[in-house]
C-alpha cells in the first residue's frame, strides 16, 4: 500500500449511501444484527443546508466508528424518507434495533453531535 494512509480515507467514504428501499433494510437489519446504532441524514440535491452538511457527516462517521451512518436522498428513495416521516431537509435520525431514538430537523452541527453524545452516553450507562 502507497502513502501514510489518509489519501485513502479520503477516497473511501465512511458514510453508506441508501440508493433503494432493499438497501435500507439491508443496512437497517445488518446494523440490528449486531447491535449497531445507526445516523441516518435524509438529504436533497437540491437543498444547500443538507448538501452543506455532508463534509461534517462525513466527520462524524470517522470520528464514531462503532455507528453506521447512512445518507438517504429523499428525491431517490421517497419510500424510505415517507417510512420515516421526514418533511424537511435535511433530517437527522438516530435509530437503534430498528427503532426511531431520536430525530433532528435542520442543519445544526452542534445538536447532531449532543443527540450522538448524549446516546452514546446513555447506552454506556446501561451497560455498567
Amino acid at each position: 500500500m502507497q502513502g501514510n494512509g489518509n489519501e485513502a480515507q479520503l477516497m473511501k467514504s465512511r458514510v453508506a449511501r441508501v440508493n433503494s428501499e432493499k438497501s435500507w433494510d439491508l443496512f437497517i437489519t445488518k446494523a440490528t444484527n449486531q447491535g449497531c446504532p445507526v445516523v441516518v441524514h435524509f438529504t436533497a440535491a437540491w437543498c444547500m443546508p443538507s448538501v452543506a452538511m455532508n463534509h461534517f457527516f462525513e466527520e462524524l462517521a470517522s470520528t464514531y466508528q462503532d455507528i453506521l451512518f447512512l445518507s438517504v436522498d429523499v428525491d431517490e428513495v421517497k419510500v424510505v424518507a415517507s417510512k420515516m416521516e421526514i418533511k424537511a431537509m435535511p433530517t437527522f435520525i438516530l435509530m437503534k434495533e430498528g427503532a426511531l431514538v431520536d430525530k433532528l430537523v435542520g442543519a445544526n452541527p452542534q445538536a447532531i453531535r449532543k443527540m450522538i453524545n448524549g446516546f452514546i452516553h446513555s447506552v454506556r450507562l446501561h451497560k455498567n
